[in-house]
């Protein structure tokens, strides 16, 4: 078998598509398919491939007919994450315009790791609670600014703590803001930028996400 026909065997073996092996490996699924159907020689990722793979370089270039032989299996991302006290956060991707921007996809595949202990110093809430967003625009400023990252409590999804910055969604639009419960029952929707008018969010029209607990921001 020639280099690409190898690659094609493990991930038959592995039951994993070329898609998952890009990610791993961090390149396009079209580079996988090429190296596959044009079974080349190498690539200059060989050594991840092989990684991704469960394998090694010398089984995918035909020095040895074993895939297993040679092969020691890295500790997981995490596992090491675990082991220095880190926990797996998720991304809502809402690019949470303090303004607003379309609410599509809510959760991508990216994920970050915190400290446990800097987490517990904003929030008690589990991991599987937790996400982690990044502000674009300007009328949450001076208290966010763009590409600031926000941590947010998804466990926080009732309004009491008046005056707050919480993660919501509003018609169709993922926003950044300060709420207020109103004596009516309506929710005032308000920005840090004096020049951004206030709203009010009436019957179902405000989705509560969760709470901003956290402002990360780059000095």
């Amino acid at each position: 078998m020639d280099f690409g026909s190898r690659i094609r065997s493990r991930l038959e073996t592995l039951g994993m598509s070329q898609a998952e092996l890009a990610r791993r490996v961090g390149i396009k699924q079209p580079s996988i398919n090429h190296l596959i159907k044009n079974g080349a020689q190498g690539s200059k990722h060989l050594h991840q491939i092989a990684q991704a793979l469960q394998t090694t370089p010398a089984y995918l270039t035909g020095e040895t007919d074993d895939p297993a032989e040679g092969y020691v299996s890295l500790p997981s991302t995490d596992v090491i994450a675990g082991e220095l006290g880190l926990v797996p956060v998720r991304e809502i991707d809402l690019r949470y315009g303090m303004g607003a921007t379309e609410l599509e996809v809510p959760v991508t595949t990216t994920v970050r790791h915190f400290s446990r202990d800097w987490i517990k110093i904003y929030t008690g809430a589990s991991p599987d609670h937790l996400y982690f967003a990044q502000g674009i625009g300007d009328s949450m400023a001076p208290t966010i600014l763009d590409s600031d990252l926000l941590l947010i409590d998804a466990s926080e999804q009732t309004l009491h703590l008046a005056d707050k910055i919480w993660a919501c969604a509003y018609g169709n639009s993922g926003m950044v803001k300060r709420l207020r419960q109103m004596a009516d029952g309506s929710v005032k929707i308000m920005s840090d930028n004096q020049n951004v008018r206030d709203e009010l969010a009436y019957d179902n029209e405000l989705h509560v996400l969760g709470r901003v607990v956290a402002i990360v921001r780059k000095t």
